[in-house]
């Protein structure tokens, strides 16, 4: 009996001591939700001091410290370099000039006027068909600013790979339609004689029927013959499709920066007036040349500044995506300030009677939208998301641990 009594005994204090022990917990729950109740009335009383306080710490966190600083002016000093060191715009020179910084040799015209059959001496000695001027019996009127460069297939710098070498292969011309451009004419091309300086001279004109009418020629069979030259023809028409190729690429060469410059691709398509209208503006092909390559110049000094500024992170400074903002902006104000001082500079040099639109900095421009745009959405969604895990953590508490006990 007295085992008995001592055993209920020993129980009976282990049950107490086990009421105790939670009791002690479920106070230390009940003092904690009290706690959070608190916590959390005060947040909604005040939600704004909240946000505030959450969007100085944002702050603080992206501000950029003096590290930062020496990549921000490294940058645009580089930016600035290269826009008047290694990418002005390139200088337009008039045709002649333009023309013998890729020739080499006195071109004329001495054509034998074998149909779509040209010989390779008559494709190397002759010019380009599509250049023809004074001898085009007026067909090439009509079509805006460009004159004969909007007008010729040839000249576009798309499609003149395909027409331009065609032409040179078969000795024609081809010219967009001037109520439908997609419906193209093509003409014959033969040497005659047209008014030059002092008298006649012998020039690339289109021959007439005897009815007085320039002499059409098969679109089609152009393109037909070329293809027949490359494939069945052996290796002279190779040959003779390969110089025109090249004779093709040469002079798209010459004419990209000469004072007209050539139409932007595929325009003429759509409209020759309207590929010399956006010319007339100066946006042609030499402006977008120019343009990609500043663009690309100035790409490549981004990637290299973001990569070395990446190289200064370390994890105990803080988030990865908060120092990405610090190199984002490091990125976006180079630029901003690149670009606005290239707009100065420009504007100086031209009031002062200089050329200001070589110095005009297209490609910088572009990479600085492009910065303005998806930086700055970058910047607000990591700072939406960061307002957004503060605001979870000071409303539910990181340390609530009411559902980790056992009751």
């Amino acid at each position: 009996m007295k085992h008995k009594l001592q055993k209920i005994k020993e129980e009976s204090q282990e049950l107490c001591t086990e009421i105790s022990s939670d009791l002690r917990i479920s106070k230390g729950h009940l003092e904690q939700i009290g706690d959070e109740y608190h916590r959390v009335t005060e947040l909604s009383h005040a939600p704004m001091v909240v946000i505030n306080e959450i969007d100085r710490q944002f702050a603080k966190a992206t501000k950029l410290n003096d590290v930062d600083i020496a990549f921000l002016f490294v940058a645009a000093a580089l930016q600035c370099i290269r826009q008047y060191i290694f990418t002005p715009t390139q200088e337009r020179l008039n045709d002649q000039e333009a023309a013998n910084k890729v020739k080499s040799g006195k071109e004329h015209s001495d054509r034998s006027h074998r149909l779509y059959n040209p010989s390779l001496e008559e494709i190397i000695s002759n010019p380009v068909p599509f250049d023809i001027t004074a001898g085009s019996r007026g067909v090439l009127k009509g079509y805006g600013s460009l004159g004969h460069r909007g007008a010729t297939v040839g000249h576009d710098p798309l499609w003149g790979l395909l027409y331009g070498t065609a032409n040179i292969a078969t000795s024609t011309v081809t010219i967009w339609g001037k109520d439908i451009p997609v419906f193209m004419d093509s003409y014959h091309i033969t040497t005659g004689s047209v008014p030059v300086r002092g008298g006649l001279g012998a020039k690339d004109v289109i021959p007439l029927s005897p009815s007085g009418k320039p002499i059409l020629a098969d679109t089609q069979k152009v393109l037909n013959y070329t293809i027949d030259k490359l494939l069945h023809k052996g290796m002279e028409g190779k040959t003779i499709v390969g110089v025109s190729v090249a004779k093709e690429i040469q002079h798209l060469r010459s004419d990209v920066h000469s004072t007209k410059s050539l139409p932007l691709p595929a325009i003429s398509a759509i409209s020759p007036r309207l590929a010399g209208d956006l010319a007339k503006y100066g946006v042609d092909m030499a402006t977008v040349l120019d343009a990609g390559k500043q663009l690309v110049y100035a790409m490549a000094i981004d990637t290299l500044i973001a990569l070395i500024h990446g190289f200064f992170y370390e994890d105990s400074a803080g988030r990865r995506n908060m120092y990405e903002i610090r190199t984002r902006r490091i990125l976006l104000y180079s630029n901003l300030i690149a670009s606005a001082s290239n707009v100065v500079v420009a504007a100086v040099a031209q009031s002062l009677g200089m050329d200001g639109m070589r110095i005009v900095d297209w490609g910088g421009y572009l990479n600085t939208l492009h910065h303005i745009a998806f930086d700055a959405k970058f910047i607000h969604e990591t700072k939406k998301d960061f307002l957004k895990n503060e605001l979870y953590d000071r409303i539910v508490g990181t340390e609530y641990d009411f559902m980790k006990g056992d009751i």
